[in-house]
């Protein structure tokens, strides 16, 4: 007689959301599967629910932290951060091959690059490898998804102890697997997100501000910009969701029409780094970021910066508001998918073409001229807060509340 783990029932409900709603796992389809070797349980779950919906062939790519660890602490200069061309050729299959591809996060190791040289670590990144996977993403060539999955360590790191069991309540309440009908939830939200959406886009703000404590930002929209939140779809058609769960409307400014001065609500994990980062406090002049001090973790931000071209300038702005259930779930996660998520928030980095109709056909320097920013990371941070206000601005001035007190007030237009 076989015995049921207590949690392979929620595995289960969760594999069949992340595989028929996140990525839409279609007939005959290619699924990718990027993870950690600490989240197999997870992996091995969604590999398994999308071959039951007709998958042809599911791969699961495993990407080991304590081997990173290894080249940071030994390897030679030159050799940080290689890229071998058998794994470029790979990456670059997915494109071809029009692959479903699900990126699983949720730190298993969060103290393992503890005392590490900041610089070595921000070398090690495979720069080349995340260049040849992010247009594939940001311009929707494929359909992704990034979701979580649980582990003792990110237990450890967010609640204190390692009970991934009480881990995986938080998780259900954010993934809205706590209601008596998850999929029926989930697409009234998405309704819910699309109307947020249309609504922003029926303005055409030229501007957005965030004022609070500590926050005074205005971001400049791009040119053609368009908001977007929810399901969307890829080159092909079909209807996914980027990330799992999702919260947020966003957009893209113009990373040269941005100025002002931003304080962090939230403490973010800087996953390039390994680094958990505290009261961030950032200085913005003319769209570059110009200062950064940080109660925790400052030299792991200022490290990226140097090293990351045109990591100093903005790529996303992002409104969430207080119904959001990973708030709703009452735990801090320590991880940039869920905590971008409890919040209204922006990001230094790359920009989403698929913000801007058209951008996908241009080539990364021509969108940068088009006021679209191109990098090779995209670092989401929480500036929201009940005490920040959100406002949309016109071209001749006109000032249109959008949140107050952590809701979505917009008015129909």
């Amino acid at each position: 007689m076989i015995t049921r783990e207590p949690l392979d029932d929620v595995l289960k409900a969760y594999a069949e959301l992340v595989i028929r709603l996140g990525v839409n796992v279609q007939l005959g389809q290619r699924v990718v599967i990027r993870a950690h070797p600490e989240q197999a349980a997870t992996a091995r779950a969604l590999a398994t629910e999308a071959y039951r919906v007709g998958a042809s062939q599911v791969s699961i790519e495993y990407r080991d932290q304590h081997l990173q660890r290894a080249q940071v602490e030994y390897a030679p200069d030159e050799q940080l951060g290689k890229v071998l061309a058998h794994e470029l050729a790979a990456a670059r299959s997915w494109g071809e091959d029009k692959v479903a591809l699900i990126s699983l996060t949720g730190n298993p190791n969060p103290t393992l690059m503890n005392g590490l040289d900041p610089d070595r670590l921000a070398r090690s990144a495979p720069l080349e490898l995340i260049q040849a996977i992010m247009p594939m993403t940001t311009t929707n060539q494929i359909a992704w998804t990034v979701v979580a999955a649980p582990t003792s360590g990110w237990a450890e790191a967010v609640l204190g102890t390692p009970d991934v069991a009480r881990l995986w309540e938080g998780i259900k309440v954010a993934m809205r697997l706590d209601h008596d009908d998850p999929v029926k939830s989930w697409q009234e939200h998405n309704a819910t997100l699309h109307q947020r959406r249309d609504m922003l886009n029926s303005r055409g703000f030229d501007r957005v501000r965030y004022r609070g404590p500590g926050t005074d930002l205005t971001l400049g929209l791009a040119p053609g910009n368009t908001w977007a939140g929810g399901a969307i779809l890829n080159a092909d058609g079909v209807e996914f969701m980027p990330n799992l769960p999702t919260e947020e409307v966003f957009a893209a400014p113009d990373w040269r029409r941005v100025e002002g001065t931003i304080q962090t609500t939230a403490a973010f994990f800087l996953v390039s780094m390994n680094a958990l980062v505290e009261d961030l406090r950032l200085e913005v002049s003319d769209g570059t970021i110009t200062s950064a001090t940080a109660a925790r973790g400052e030299d792991a931000v200022r490290a990226q910066f140097d090293l990351v071209p045109r990591s100093r300038h903005f790529g996303e702005i992002a409104i969430v508001d207080k119904d959001s259930a990973v708030k709703r779930s009452g735990l801090v996660y320590q991880d940039m998918l869920y905590d971008e998520n409890a919040g209204s928030h922006v990001a230094w980095g790359t920009g989403f073409p698929f913000n801007v109709p058209g951008t996908d056909r241009l080539k990364p320097e021509e969108r940068i001229n088009q006021g679209l920013n191109q990098a090779s990371t995209h670092v989401d941070i929480v500036i929201g807060s009940p005490e920040v206000e959100i406002d949309g601005i016109d071209r001749d001035g006109t000032v249109t509340p959008i949140t107050r007190g952590d809701t979505f007030v917009l008015p129909t237009a």
